[in-house]
């Protein structure tokens, strides 16, 4: 069966347990908690169909059924909403239902993110596909994925995104081995190694989450064994396919990203995410901003 070099699916890992955010994630999903008023996760289901994929898989597991009411209709709301001549809310609240094709897939017991995409693969076939962390996104007017797309439809194989950070992160990431390509921000793939010590770490180069993987992925996940952590992990499939013949799926590229990026799942990264959607929405900047301006000026 030939494979198509249309990227049309994405999936997207969301069932983790959240633990970084208890007690609040003990009956919310962690990818439900707000980005100033709408949950993280649609700010990832939004990226995917900015990039032109409109058929999304949540990969989710037990506790995440108010993901899929999110994305589902609320029709007793929109009547409320309708009878007060809200319009406005009518549309917001249909919005996130409208987005795409969403689809569901419940991964059991979680085994590590290589194990999350191995569950799509009845639903993706023999297409390549992105992959997009559900606590991971990219600010909006950051284009990575389309880059991305663009990348895997003119060299084939997988495509990574690559961000630098300090040595003394790299033990928290897959980290890269890489070689210049003929673009500036494209480069050739040659290792991976998942979270190593910094004396270990080929590059500070590390993968952030967001992946367009050729269909071979599938194969070689299913004889990959538990890695790090005692999970399977992608990155261990992604050095396999990097070490692979493009005629059977192989290659690796990495696009170098430096744009904005934000970590919804550490409660740091969280609040600044926060307030930087706030600082930057036409409704609110003025009066937040001036309240943080003060605020910040009391502390000292």
């Amino acid at each position: 069966m030939p494979t198509s070099a249309v990227v049309r699916k994405a999936v997207v890992p969301a069932a983790g347990l959240g633990t970084r955010f208890l007690p609040a994630t003990k009956a919310i999903p962690k990818e439900m908690l707000p980005v100033v008023d709408k949950p993280a996760i649609q700010y990832v289901v939004e990226e995917a169909v900015a990039a032109g994929l409109d058929d999304i898989l949540l990969v989710t597991g037990r506790g995440k059924r108010a993901i899929e009411d999110h994305f589902d209709r609320a029709r007793e709301l929109e009547e409320v909403l309708a009878a007060k001549g809200d319009t406005a809310g009518v549309d917001l609240v249909r919005r996130s239902a409208e987005l795409a094709a969403v689809h569901y897939t419940r991964q059991g017991i979680p085994k590590g993110l290589g194990h999350a995409v191995l569950c799509a693969a009845r639903h993706v076939g023999n297409e390549p596909f992105a992959v997009l962390l559900g606590d991971d996104f990219i600010h909006p007017g950051d284009p990575l994925l389309r880059r991305m797309l663009d990348v895997r439809a003119q060299l084939g194989g997988s495509v990574v995104a690559l961000m630098e950070v300090g040595i003394d992160q790299v033990s928290l990431y897959g980290c890269a081995a890489i070689e210049p390509a003929d673009a500036d921000d494209v480069v050739t793939v040659t290792d991976l190694v998942e979270k190593p010590a910094p004396r270990d770490a080929p590059s500070n180069q590390v993968v952030i989450g967001r992946y367009v993987c050729d269909p071979a992925v599938f194969g070689v996940l299913r004889r990959t064994p538990p890695g790090r952590g005692g999970e399977i992990q992608l990155t261990d499939a992604l050095k396999t396919l990097a070490g692979m013949d493009p005629a059977e799926g192989g290659g690796v590229h990495g696009v170098l990203f430096r744009g904005r990026r934000f970590d919804t799942g550490n409660r740091v990264d969280y609040l600044r995410t926060i307030v930087q959607f706030a600082c930057e929405r036409p409704d609110m900047a003025e009066e937040f901003v001036s309240w943080l301006r003060k605020y910040l000026d009391d502390l000292g």
